[in-house]
């Protein structure tokens, strides 16, 4: 229910939905722009078609399962016409909409991890499960109180886990969920030789990396400043922490990956990933050092990945999402802190366990449920159709169709 003018909160958070919307066109283009030109179009495809599941997946179970409210009831009652369940003008509606934009970022962020090499159905069935049960349930668990998490929190540590937009709920069960899938896939074909070393595999396009990086940043500020949720309840602390932090992590990016335009443009990503569950409550000075350290821990983590561990994240959306995210929670419980500058309401041992209990939760999920896919119906494509590439292989078209008929 809205506390203040009903049409202005409906507005407020209707805008913050449509930029973050807005945010899935950054997914789709930062991955098309990172992958091959053979895995371009399957990017894009990806992204629009999981965001069209989630929707479906979030309306009829995963709004219940975060929130205990569903919309089997007139359209009278939904706007809140008739009674008092549902928030007057469809405030409920608009905030429906825009946490469904938050739970579809979970299959925007696992698309980057498993890109060139896994089938296409089996991820849309994967979309719909960890969107209408897993995610919402930890989403529930913070945002709602759900199998009393923050009563057992606050009993613990006297102070509930705080994480004001996202930061473990969205991102760390994200790229901890991508870890699990990735896992399961394994990596992709020649990503390393017999020895097993490490074989560059180039981006496809590095002004779609900047232009996925650029369209994310924006919309960023509508996931972080319209979490408030009513227009009463904004603050300009949101934003301003918001953009020291992607400061912070577009410096470390350059200097720290050696000018490189894809630690560039993830390190923007990495200090508002980190930012979002301490926005509300720290010092810019503090979220410009969560940022910096964010987009160290991604460049340093994402080639260790790589070389040492193997895993062959595409994107690098574990390092991202799932380790810049648990710091995020984590540097809320630093930053937070009066002392530092911070607002206060904050607990460290609380913010450490909150964290890594969703990192926990989150890796076990991907694994559950890709390795149960991969068990049943199989998660990756065929070697011929993998070396030919998904977009010729799952929907018979290239990026530059032009190319192809060229060769012929």
């Amino acid at each position: 229910m809205t506390g203040g003018i009903p049409g202005a909160d409906v507005f407020f958070v209707l805008m913050g939905a449509v930029m973050v919307l807005a945010m899935h066109a950054g997914f789709a283009f930062l991955e098309a722009g990172t992958v091959r030109r053979k895995s371009q179009v399957n990017a894009l495809m990806k992204i629009l078609s999981d965001l069209a599941i989630s929707t479906v997946a979030y309306f009829f179970i995963g709004y219940a399962v975060a929130y205990g409210v569903d919309f089997f009831t007139g359209a009278d009652v939904l706007t809140g016409e008739a009674g008092d369940a549902f928030g007057a003008s469809g405030y409920d509606l608009v905030m429906f909409f825009f946490l469904m934009t938050f739970a579809a970022a979970i299959p925007a962020i696992i698309s980057g991890g498993i890109a060139e090499r896994a089938r296409f159905g089996p991820q849309l069935l994967a979309t719909a499960v960890l969107v209408g049960v897993f995610y919402p349930l930890f989403e529930g668990m913070v945002w709602n109180d759900r199998l009393g998490f923050q009563t057992l929190m606050n009993g613990l540590f006297d102070a509930g886990f705080h994480d004001f937009a996202g930061s473990v709920v969205v991102h760390g069960v994200g790229g901890f969920m991508a870890l699990g899938a990735v896992i399961m896939l394994g990596a992709r074909q020649g990503r390393y030789t017999k020895a097993g070393r490490l074989v560059a595999l180039p981006p496809s396009n590095i002004p779609y990396l900047a232009l996925g990086s650029w369209i994310l940043c924006v919309g960023w500020f509508g996931f972080n400043v319209m979490s408030a949720g009513t227009v009463e309840a904004a603050t300009g602390l949101v934003a301003i922490n918001s953009l020291m932090a992607m400061a912070g992590g577009i410096l470390t990016g350059l200097f720290v990956g050696r000018y490189d335009p894809g630690f560039l443009h993830n390190g923007a990503l990495a200090g508002l990933v980190a930012v979002c569950a301490g926005s509300d409550i720290m010092h810019p000075i503090g979220a410009l050092v969560t940022g910096g350290v964010a987009g160290v821990l991604f460049i340093y983590t994402f080639e260790a990945c790589q070389t040492r561990l193997k895993l062959d994240d595409v994107l690098g959306v574990w390092p991202l999402h799932g380790l810049c995210g648990v710091w995020g929670g984590i540097a809320c419980g630093i930053f937070g802190l009066e002392a530092l500058g911070g607002l206060g309401g904050v607990s460290l041992p609380a913010q450490i366990t909150g964290s890594l209990a969703g990192a926990v939760y989150a890796g076990l999920a991907g694994l559950l449920v890709y390795g149960g896919l991969r068990v049943l119906i199989g998660i990756r494509m065929d070697e011929e159709d993998e070396f030919r590439g998904p977009d010729l292989a799952i929907h018979q078209i290239a990026a530059y169709p032009e190319d192809e008929a060229a060769r012929h």
